[in-house]
């Protein structure tokens, strides 16, 4: 039989949000509603819907393998050079080409708990040991983090704003983290929900990308762009990074589609701004109806929202059995995606049958 290295026997998959065909099959109902995988419920922008039509004659060509077109717009769009970008299909790709490129077998990485739980599945399938530190007040503790490098620890994951929780690290302490940080370890600051982001004082990502840190910022076109299942993602980092990068990633990665429909996407800033304002309508009307409810939650940043519940399991199941598919988070926690009006109504609803 066929082995594998123990690290990777002890793996255990990701399990993503039920889909909705699943959960109508297993209990023969219709019309449930999705709020799991904290995507965009207005769906992608026309344009990009239009570029997608538009591409299909050209599906017997392979793709741009560089994402020319897509990372000029780009690099327009965030003020950095080309040789600076990278495209993934998918953010969380770019992650595992990180941690293959840049840990190997008995490497360390820092990262917060609970955060997004790929971070540790990454570091292990390349043998390495997760180092995880509790959040504080729902939020990466950052001098806890710095204060948990050894010598050797080659990277530090930091979500923001963090998944489950919607909060952020801002300017002042991440500035205080970065100063801490060695010279051959390099920060992941993963920024997949960054556009929702309404406070002033938000760490600028990009602001120690210029001061020539070592700094890999990761984000995506799967949340405020609505283009989750095309898989597409991009990273910024010093040209050095990228170029290490380059040698590990796989030579048509993001196909022609995702790219066509992502360079559309980014000029539709219309449909961005639809968007954060349907998100910010919807944290409004779900702060208040938990509030008259109440029941617990974490002030968010994001597009989703933690809440805090007596019996996590036992809401998911409820729920799941009224059509409505959400996430559980730990014993004591659920995260719930903010959706449609009468998505959220809907939530609120079947939520107030079992509180």
């Amino acid at each position: 039989m066929i082995s594998t290295p123990e690290y990777v026997q002890a793996i255990q998959p990701y399990v993503p949000g039920k889909p909705t065909e699943e959960l109508e099959r297993e209990l023969g109902i219709k019309n449930s509603i999705k709020l799991a995988s904290n995507e965009n419920p207005l769906g992608p922008s026309p344009a990009a819907l239009s570029a997608i039509r538009n591409s299909f004659s050209d599906l017997n060509r392979y793709p741009d393998g560089s994402g020319f077109y897509l990372k000029q717009a780009l690099s327009g769009m965030l003020d950095a050079s080309e040789e600076e970008l990278v495209l993934g299909n998918g953010s969380n790709q770019l992650l595992n080409i990180a941690v293959s490129t840049f840990m190997q077998d008995g490497d360390e990485a820092v990262m917060a708990t609970p955060s997004f739980v790929v971070y540790s599945m990454a570091v292990q399938s390349v043998g390495g040991r997760s180092i995880q530190v509790p959040l504080k007040n729902y939020t990466h503790d950052l001098s806890v983090m710095a204060d948990a490098i050894t010598p050797r620890t080659k990277m530090i994951f930091i979500a923001n704003p963090n998944n489950p929780t919607g909060t952020i690290n801002k300017k002042d302490e991440f500035d205080k983290m970065m100063e801490k940080i060695p010279d051959n370890i390099l920060v992941i600051a993963d920024e997949a929900y960054y556009e929702y982001v309404s406070d002033p004082d938000y760490a600028d990502s990009m602001k120690y990308l210029r001061s020539e840190k070592n700094i890999l910022i990761l984000r995506t076109f799967s949340k405020i762009y609505g283009l989750a299942g095309l898989r597409l993602g991009y990273g910024i980092a010093k040209k050095e990074i990228i170029s290490e990068m380059n040698k590990l990633r796989e030579p048509f990665n993001t196909n022609s589609i995702a790219q066509k429909a992502g360079l559309a996407a980014l000029k539709d800033k219309e449909h961005v701004n639809r968007s954060i304002n349907a998100n910010n309508g919807g944290k409004k009307f779900l702060y208040f109806q938990l509030d008259s409810l109440g029941i617990k939650y974490v002030p968010t940043e994001a597009n989703f929202i933690y809440i805090l519940v007596e019996d996590s399991t036992s809401v998911y199941e409820s729920l799941l059995r009224m059509g409505v598919i959400i996430r559980p988070m730990g014993p004591k926690a659920i995260r719930v995606t903010i959706g449609l009006p009468e998505e959220n109504r809907r939530f609120i609803d079947s939520l107030r049958k079992i509180h």
